[in-house]
């Protein structure tokens, strides 16, 4: 990475791909742990997971009926039904050999229950007058309600063959089998599966904790009133919200005024509980843009006396050194980016613009890729697919018949998109980055690249799938 000097004399500036690359570069995937189950959904397991015990672990009935052998079934019909002497009931959770099922026998038995001995199949009991002489049964009678219910006899109406209605043993996986790859992401159904072969835990890379902060002594939080050239702080919400729909377990911190003082020490307080650092405004170059200023000053200043976290003579903290650039991009919005690590841990930051599409669009772009990163996932970006441009709904005839972007510039647009066979997208909104109410209805970005300054309707273009 260039220096803090190098950018600010304006030398370079750099593509979003090369920063991106130098965020992915520098962000590492977090160390395992070991995490109950439910805790571990979303993350990436680290280890290969084999079948300690076959699953299921014994045959078991699928259906509620009766437990036969088949050979005793072979010739029932409406007309001449198969009559069998019930030895017993056979439930859920019982071990299954209280009860042998000998020629003429069958034992009546629960969904799940083991497969008494003796017993090869299994009528469903929508094929019997379950027990009670009449005509086809609809359902079972309970146990407790029934007293004759698991004794006397069962006509059998129709015939099954061996292993009918029986879930055997190791039909889902076997012993030894591999349940799980590394590298496979926890979701419901892989939960499912750790624990019905007895797995409480799961070793994983964590979520990482991202805590979000947002600067600026005109913001407000919602549901207080808001005072002359004060607005609500939309961004911290915007980010939290999106860091956790990646996957991170997410701390926001109330918006910081524009005091550079202030500021690292909220950073510090937080750097306890962070993986990673996330701010919004302060980065451009007004005379109060604070984070560029409050992370500019720690990179230079020399290490005090007092050991990095301790309480110096004056008994204020030593302030952790920040190694941060502050870039110009390529690209519109979010021209303005910081990327760096503060703290003795060397805790990740990127201090985003604090326009509110700007912080969004910065998000997608850098963020996201690097939380996903820090949890071990292989797919770190939005879906990019191709759709023809189409005007915005409501477009009159005296509407440019084409987006115009500068050159020289990403730019990156936000839009409506219909898939299918031929899919299309719409701009909503304009090019401002202030516009929060276009970003609202938008689910994807249209990306005009740097050598592109017009996109005409019906043309092709490049869309970032934000849904």
């Amino acid at each position: 990475m260039s220096s803090t000097t190098e950018q600010a004399t304006g030398a370079r500036t750099w593509s979003v791909a090369e920063h991106l690359d130098d965020i992915l570069t520098a962000v590492q995937p977090l160390e395992p742990i070991e995490l109950n189950l439910l805790d571990a959904q979303g993350c990436v397991l680290v280890e290969q997971v084999t079948v300690p015990v076959a699953l299921p672990p014994f045959d078991n009935s699928s259906m509620d009926g009766y437990a036969v052998r088949a050979a005793d079934t072979e010739r029932a019909s409406e007309a001449s039904p198969a009559v069998l002497t019930v030895i017993g009931d056979v439930a859920a959770g019982s071990s299954g050999t209280e009860l042998t099922v000998g020629p003429g026998r069958a034992a009546r038995i629960m969904t799940g229950a083991p497969l008494p001995p003796g017993a090869d199949a299994v009528v469903p009991v929508e094929w019997t007058d379950g027990g009670t002489g009449a005509g086809p049964a609809r359902t079972m009678a309970p146990h407790s309600a029934s007293p004759q219910g698991s004794g006397g006899q069962v006509r059998v109406h129709r015939p099954v063959t061996p292993h009918a209605y029986v879930r055997a043993r190791g039909g889902d996986v076997c012993a030894g089998d591999v349940a799980l790859e590394a590298g496979t992401v926890l979701g419901p159904p892989q939960i499912a599966l750790l624990s019905a072969i007895g797995r409480p835990a799961a070793r994983v890379r964590p979520r990482p904790r991202v805590v979000v902060l947002s600067t600026g002594s005109e913001l407000a939080q919602p549901g207080e009133e808001l005072a002359a050239g004060q607005i609500y702080d939309s961004n911290s919400f915007a980010l939290a919200a999106a860091a956790k729909d990646a996957g991170a377990i997410v701390y926001r911190v109330g918006a910081v005024t524009d005091d550079a003082e202030t500021l690292r020490a909220t950073i510090e307080d937080q750097l306890i509980r962070a993986d990673l650092l996330v701010t919004t405004g302060g980065v451009s170059v007004g005379a109060y843009d604070v984070v560029k200023e409050a992370l500019t000053a720690v990179a230079e200043e020399p290490e005090g006396e007092a050991a990095e976290g301790e309480e110096g003579e004056d008994g204020s903290r030593a302030v952790h050194r920040a190694h941060v650039d502050f870039r110009t991009l390529a690209m519109q919005p979010g021209k303005p980016q910081g990327f760096g690590t503060i703290g003795p841990d060397r805790t990740p930051i990127l201090t985003l613009p604090g326009n509110p599409v700007s912080s969004y669009v910065s998000f997608e772009l850098f963020v996201r890729p690097a939380i996903r990163a820090m949890m071990g996932l292989a797919d770190l970006h939005r879906p990019v697919v191709r759709a023809t441009l189409l005007p915005p709904h409501g477009a009159g005839d005296e509407e440019p018949a084409l987006l115009t972007s500068p050159e020289g510039k990403r730019q990156f647009l936000r839009g409506t998109y219909t898939g299918g066979e031929r899919p299309e997208v719409r701009p909503v909104g304009g090019s401002g980055s202030h516009l929060i109410g276009a970003l609202a209805h938008a689910d994807a970005l249209i990306v005009l690249p740097e050598t592109v300054t017009e996109a005409a309707w019906g043309s092709e273009v490049e869309v970032v799938l934000l849904g």
